[in-house]
């Protein structure tokens, strides 16, 4: 009961982090730059890019957010362990562009880290769920 009560509290805080970060590139592209580690933001009209990443954010929050509230916590592990993706590619990302090695590795890696621990928590909060043999059917006579 204790690992199932950890798991929702550290996926409750992804989805407010990931909904927060994403809000602010949707309504604040410029001012969220800077926190995202790349050296500089878009030139020109390249607020629509900063907004994609953030309605892709907002996206993904949404996703563990109804897996977490309608109880399918064994996909939440695995949608978990799949979305870590995004934050590895985005540090991939930052490190590749020349932006800041600190924000990459402390904000982007370290998140994404964290979504794998909590991934793989969720799937051994339900692996004894999951491995419970369904009893066959009755045969008929």
């Amino acid at each position: 009961m204790l690992l199932k009560k950890i798991n929702t509290v550290l996926t409750a805080a992804f989805i407010l982090f990931i909904l927060w970060f994403g809000t602010e590139f949707i309504l604040s592209p410029e001012a969220a730059v800077p926190g995202f580690g790349l050296p500089s933001g878009p030139s020109g009209d390249g607020d629509g890019f900063l907004i994609v990443k953030g309605i892709r954010d907002v996206v993904l929050a949404l996703v563990l957010c109804i897996l977490l509230v309608t109880g399918h916590r064994r996909a939440l592990g695995w949608v978990l362990l799949v979305e870590a993706l995004a934050a590895y590619g985005d540090m991939t990302t930052v490190l590749a562009h020349h932006g800041s090695v600190a924000t990459a590795l402390a904000v982007h890696g370290l998140t994404a880290t964290l979504m794998v621990v909590n991934g793989l928590l969720m799937m051994r909060e339900t692996r004894k769920v999951a491995a419970v043999p369904v009893a066959p059917a009755p045969q008929p006579a």
